[in-house]
């Protein structure tokens, strides 16, 4: 049984188009496998880094990538066929930073036709931060999956950059590039210090009476190489979603940019929030732009007064390939 639903996992990949180079290649599956965890794969993996094929199926437990190079390879039809899913949250961890679902410091590493998720908020009536993806690692990437939470679901961040001038050289800039996802929440459902580019990702808000923030980006210091970036992506909603902005500020240069992407109505005129609870005024010090909107919910005349609209010249420095290339050249756009 075990060698016959290792040769379908192999099958697929290769009727998927999938290169997996010289790594080890590992098969989980819940039945039959070579593991029957996804962390257990991990742990096994080699130095070197391997290509983790997951048989459909969903995965209840919590991940931890902390190696180089490991790649995660859904091997269903669909992103929704493999789920990893767990329900810790702020407050039954040790806060925010524990809840997550999969916590990935391990650099190269990739993620693809998969789905990610907290489901905290779909079993209990108290509501907390409920991670669904804690990524810190450089050079990550992330390709046709699905990211499901409510509040902060997604944290793209770096590693040991949050000091601000204290943080010194253990601050290395997370590098992520996440192509052709989908990432719903409410409030600050996509949040830290990373130096991200989402491309043609729908970002869905959720039902949240109160509203929400699409991202809470937490640059600490100015001109911090560091700060989110949408491109043709798209801003959706449920009914219910409430008045939503493209962003607070978590810490005083937060730096956001978001170039050709339509915008549903529930995005609010001013596009953008202060930090109301900040000692002190912070949209002054963000960095807050926006090139070539368009939906309901682009609306340059009433935007918040202290964010831009970016010129052509200035919109290509946020191009992925730009923007992610770092000192060693890196390019994720061709990485699948």
């Amino acid at each position: 049984m075990r060698l016959r639903v290792l040769a379908v996992l192999v099958l697929l990949g290769v009727c998927s188009g999938v290169s997996w180079g010289k790594k080890r290649e590992i098969g989980v599956a819940q039945a039959g496998g070579e593991f029957t965890t996804i962390q257990a794969a991990v742990s096994a993996a080699p130095a070197e880094g391997a290509v983790i094929r997951i048989a459909p199926g969903i995965y209840r437990e919590v991940v931890h990538v902390d190696k180089p190079r490991i790649e995660f390879r859904g091997m269903g039809k669909r992103p929704e066929d493999v789920v990893l899913v767990y329900g810790n949250s702020a407050a039954s961890t040790c806060g925010t930073g524990c809840s997550a679902t999969l916590f990935v410091t391990g650099e190269d590493f990739f993620a693809g036709n998969m789905t990610i998720a907290n489901d905290y908020s779909k079993t209990s009536q108290v509501p907390s931060q409920a991670v669904a993806a804690s990524v810190r690692a450089d050079r990550a990437v992330f390709r046709r999956v699905r990211l499901l939470g409510a509040q902060d679901t997604l944290y793209a961040s770096s590693m040991g950059c949050m000091k601000g001038a204290e943080a010194g050289p253990n601050c290395v800039t997370g590098r992520q590039y996440y192509r052709d996802c989908y990432i719903e929440g409410h409030v600050d459902f996509i949040f830290g210090d990373a130096k991200a580019v989402f491309e043609n990702c729908e970002i869905r808000s959720i039902a949240h009476e109160a509203g929400g923030y699409v991202t809470a980006e937490s640059n600490t210091r100015p001109h911090q190489d560091a700060g989110y970036v949408f491109n043709h992506c798209r801003l959706t909603a449920e009914d219910g979603a409430g008045k939503v902005y493209l962003g607070r500020p978590w810490r005083d240069y937060s730096t956001v940019i978001f170039m050709n992407t339509k915008m549903g109505a529930h995005i609010e005129p001013e596009g953008w929030s202060e930090w109301k609870s900040a000692p002190a005024p912070r949209l002054p010090t963000a960095t807050y732009a926006e090139y070539r909107s368009s939906g309901p919910g682009a609306n340059a005349v009433a935007r918040e007064r202290l964010a831009k609209q970016l010129t052509s010249d200035e919109a290509k420095r946020y191009e992925a390939k730009v923007y992610l290339r770092g000192a060693d050249g890196w390019d994720p756009t061709g990485v699948k």
